[in-house]
């Protein structure tokens, strides 16, 4: 594993030291792997919104209303 040396602010060292406190992380070390593991995953989820959303955008607008939106997206559904 390798090793970092950081430098946090104090207001962010006293949160991470009321985490230890709480004894849900044994070390400030795991806290942040956790914190990292979770920015990542986070990440991920905006990069595939994203992609969907471009991908929605690329396949062009509609002038249909949204009654006959709603029917062809349950028509969709139901098959």
């Amino acid at each position: 594993m390798a090793r970092q040396s950081i430098s946090i602010t104090e207001p962010n060292d006293a949160w991470l030291k009321e985490q230890l406190d709480s004894k849900e992380y044994s070390s400030k070390s795991e806290l942040v792997n956790d914190l990292i593991r979770q920015a990542r995953k986070q990440q991920a989820e905006v990069d595939w919104l994203r992609a969907k959303l471009a991908k929605a955008e690329a396949s062009g607008f509609t002038d249909n209303s949204k009654e006959e939106i709603l029917k062809q997206s349950k028509a969709l559904l139901n098959g």
